[in-house]
């Protein structure tokens, strides 16, 4: 089962909050929570939001366990742009771009490690080859 959240039009570039949720994805939630309680970026306060948002969806809509979950993925993709216009020297102007994102952090149950079992099509071709 999969839960997510997403937290859209989030006022920071998408490029400065793909930075702190590349650390997070793959992470225990417990773990995720922690990085990002002492990670110093913006970013990082608006993803733990979603994180807790998508921990709480998980807990009360699908009665899941909070310490059974792990990050699948955490997506900052671009949003609008804002776009206004700065007064420069000699009466020009210059573009000033005042970038969105939204935040999408998907949830998932911890899957059990199963032992990696040999493959004998893989050395039947050995055996034969020789």
């Amino acid at each position: 089962m999969e839960v997510r959240s997403i937290y859209k039009y989030a006022r920071i570039s998408s490029q400065k909050a793909r930075q702190v949720t590349r650390a997070i994805t793959g992470m225990p939630v417990s773990q995720a929570l922690s990085v990002l309680d002492f990670t110093p970026k913006k970013a990082a306060l608006m993803v733990g939001k979603v994180l807790r948002s998508a921990v709480a969806n998980a807990e009360n809509n699908h009665e899941l366990d909070a310490d059974e979950l792990v990050v699948r993925s955490a997506v900052a993709t671009p949003g609008p742009t804002i776009k206004r216009i700065m007064p420069r020297a000699r009466g020009s102007a210059a573009p000033i771009k005042k970038r969105m994102t939204h935040i999408t952090v998907v949830l998932g149950e911890k899957e059990e490690e199963k032992p990696a079992a040999a493959k004998p099509a893989a050395k039947k071709r050995k055996a034969a080859a020789e």
